[in-house]
């Protein structure tokens, strides 16, 4: 019988059924909620992405808690996806919610500075040595703002991404790369012109890098510091960033680091773990503790170039407003403190090395990635060193079987590709309750 990283498709799909029809059995008012809203929401939910990140029903929540979520069925999770890294703080963590409240009861918006953002932008230049801030509603707008200053500064077009990249959903972002290399749309809707100021490199490999930047048509490379977005994490190589940078610099092109997601590594992301030396960081999602909000920090001369006469290609009425920055202020000070990302990734370290004994025992050859505080998983047991190895990983009916397994046993699995992270409220118990549940999927699938 054929198999695939060492389980047959037939078994994959028969318990795939089994399961999904276990889970929409058990979800009846989430199924009601869903048929009530096609007529006003298209797909049945309020943003259309909900209903793709899942092959099961959408579930709707009634509230979260910590590590907790809680859905309209009464049916509670441990919450290993944190809303794609978005709620690494938690649930409903009370600094934040309380914060929130008080700057609520002041006033949300006003389109004008409160103290509050002067903290948060003194706290990100702590803690990524990059001394000026600016403020988003999400990574998306803040990698958008990025790429204008580094095309304005340099006066130059052209920006890298490395095959198999995301960073957030603005047009020119939404690329991928052709066979023949050029940037082509990835969806129905964006134009091609939109693309036209992308082109690509290879990760881990410096001279398709190199062989790009020589044009002197370069404005900014920019990549997150681990590729964290296709079929797991794509590590990098041991000098590919000093590599990256040397040549960056060589050819006068701005380096800009994607921490949206990596951020979750250590107070200052991998930048800091890692000793990186960016123009810029892009940040998002968990800095905010839930509240949307995007964030970019540069160098001083960029800033200054900011403050020419006629530069007013960034802002937006929402960005920066109050709210965000009082809910970043009580994420950044009170909550995510030095220490818990350590305990944070130690976590995510004994989910790794349980993943290994798992795929181990039963005779897989699964083996885990590791970044931190997230791990997930390598089903042919090679890490990928870039986004063409990682597209031979892919096993989407597999990945599904995951999700929903662990759903019917109170475990809300990360969203396909991604792996599973260990948040600040995460414990060794709530671990192990995830590698109990994988261990007895696993024996099914191979019994």
């Amino acid at each position: 019988m054929t198999q695939k990283f060492g389980v047959t498709q037939v078994r994959v799909e028969a318990l795939r059924q089994r399961e999904t029809e276990r889970f929409e059995r058990a979800r009846p008012k989430s199924a009601q909620l869903t048929a009530r809203a096609h007529p006003r929401m298209a797909r049945g939910v309020p943003m259309a992405w909900m209903s793709s990140l899942y092959e099961h029903q959408p579930v709707w929540v009634e509230s979260g808690a910590g590590k907790w979520i809680l859905d309209v069925d009464g049916h509670r999770y441990l919450d290993f996806n944190l809303a794609d890294s978005s709620v690494f703080t938690g649930h409903a963590r009370p600094e934040i919610t309380e914060a929130v409240a008080a700057r609520l009861a002041l006033g949300a918006q006003f389109l004008q500075p409160t103290e509050d953002a002067l903290v948060v932008a003194g706290e990100l230049a702590r803690r990524f040595a990059l001394p000026s801030w600016q403020f988003t509603a999400s990574a998306t707008n803040a990698v958008s703002e990025a790429l204008r200053v580094a095309r304005g500064a340099t006066g130059r077009n052209l920006v890298v991404l490395f095959d198999g990249h995301y960073h957030g959903h603005a047009d020119e972002t939404q690329a991928i790369r052709a066979v023949d290399g050029a940037a082509v749309p990835q969806w129905a809707g964006i134009l091609p012109g939109h693309v036209s100021g992308i082109t690509f490199a290879v990760f881990n490999d410096i001279e398709s890098v190199d062989l790009l930047l020589r044009t002197g048509r370069v404005a900014a490379v920019l990549t997150e510091p681990a590729m964290t977005n296709h079929q797991g994490v794509i590590l990098p190589s041991p000098n590919f960033h000093s590599d990256l940078r040397r040549a960056t610099r060589e050819h006068g092109t701005l380096l800009l680091l994607d921490e949206t997601h990596t951020q979750m590594a250590g107070p200052g992301g991998l930048t800091g773990r890692w000793n990186l030396d960016p123009d810029m960081v892009i940040l998002g999602k968990s800095i905010g503790g839930g509240v949307p909000v995007g964030a970019y920090g540069m160098r001083s001369e960029l800033a200054t170039f900011m403050e020419t006469d006629g530069w007013g290609a960034t802002g937006g009425t929402l960005f920066a407003n109050a709210l965000q920055m009082a809910a970043c202020r009580a994420v950044l000070v009170e909550v995510l403190l030095d220490d818990v990302y350590d305990n944070a990734a130690r976590l995510g370290a004994r989910l790794a090395d349980g993943i290994d004994v798992v795929s181990i025992e039963a005779g897989l050859p699964w083996r885990a990635h590791r970044l931190f505080n997230r791990s997930g998983y390598c089903f042919s047991g090679t890490q990928p060193t870039n986004a063409a190895e990682a597209r031979t990983q892919l096993h989407p009916s597999l990945w599904a079987l995951l999700r929903v397994y662990g759903g019917n046993r109170g475990v809300w699995e990360a969203i396909e590709g991604s792996g599973p992270a260990a948040g600040i409220d995460h414990t060794e118990a709530d671990v192990d309750h995830y590698l109990h549940t994988l261990r007895s999927l696993v024996h099914e699938l191979v019994s």
